[in-house]
């Protein structure tokens, strides 16, 4: 068996595969640095990032991906699935390997993964969309925790920016500890270093909120509460279309 140890960036993936064709030895595991290697390990070989070697990867597999190609690739990538490099990882190599495109060869069992993969992930980015609610805080910022399935966050920031360009925001993935803000001018990825109550749980304190920002997420309940027909309720079709998973940090699932 063949490891691969790498960094675990998308760099550090197409650097993998710079390496396999160089040293004509393809890993059958992609493994984290530091990470245990399987106990029949033939060979093991640490791949050393680099960008030169990844975007050479990168502009080879454009030339064969249409634009919808290459994002579904984004969005397996940010699946974060356990195996989505090692598909990836497959999937770039057979592109390289085709003279033909792959895209559409719905016969490839590879190819149907894929896609059906980067589908969910774009529902969760689109649900991200859907489901955020912003809460402004006293420092003058509308502030939305979210807690998706898959790392979205880099496919919906261009939406908020969009939506919301005249506000300052933060939109904040409080299960993977990172999230985006906007200064009015650019959009930011930051991180914390500690962890800062309120913003991780994503239930911001009394103190923490704009003075009116309670009474105003009052009225918002108040007025879905008078528009809900109780005859009409749904609820298994109500969690089809909005999952329970985002229940948390709706302002009209609360209080």
């Amino acid at each position: 068996m063949n490891v691969s140890l790498y960094d675990k960036t998308f760099d550090g993936l197409l650097t993998a595969i710079f390496d396999a064709y160089s040293l004509k030895c393809f890993p059958d595991v992609l493994l984290g640095e530091g990470e245990p290697l399987p106990l029949f390990t033939q060979h093991s070989f640490t791949v050393v990032t680099s960008s030169k070697k990844a975007d050479r990867v990168w502009k080879a597999l454009e030339k064969k991906w249409s634009d919808p190609g290459c994002r579904m690739v984004r969005a397996v990538w940010l699946s974060g699935i356990e195996n989505a490099d090692m598909l990836l990882f497959r999937y770039m190599c057979k592109t390289l390997d085709r003279q033909e495109s792959i895209e559409t060869d719905f016969a490839d069992p590879l190819v149907t993964d894929l896609i059906k993969l980067a589908g969910s992930v774009s529902r969760e980015a689109e649900y991200v969309r859907q489901f955020v609610r912003f809460r402004k805080t006293r420092d003058g910022y509308y502030y939305a925790p979210v807690a998706p399935k898959y790392n979205v966050l880099p496919l919906t920031v261009a939406y908020f920016r969009s939506r919301f360009g005249d506000q300052l925001w933060v939109v904040f993935d409080t299960l993977r500890r990172y999230g985006y803000h906007y200064d009015l001018k650019e959009v930011a990825m930051f991180t914390f270093e500690e962890e800062i109550p309120g913003v991780f749980s994503g239930i911001l304190q009394p103190e923490q909120m704009d003075n009116e920002e309670e009474m105003y997420q009052d009225f918002w309940r108040s007025y879905l509460k008078s528009l809900t027909i109780k005859a009409r309720l749904n609820p298994k079709l109500q969690r089809q279309h909005m999952p329970v998973r985002f229940w948390k940090h709706l302002t009209e699932k609360q209080g």
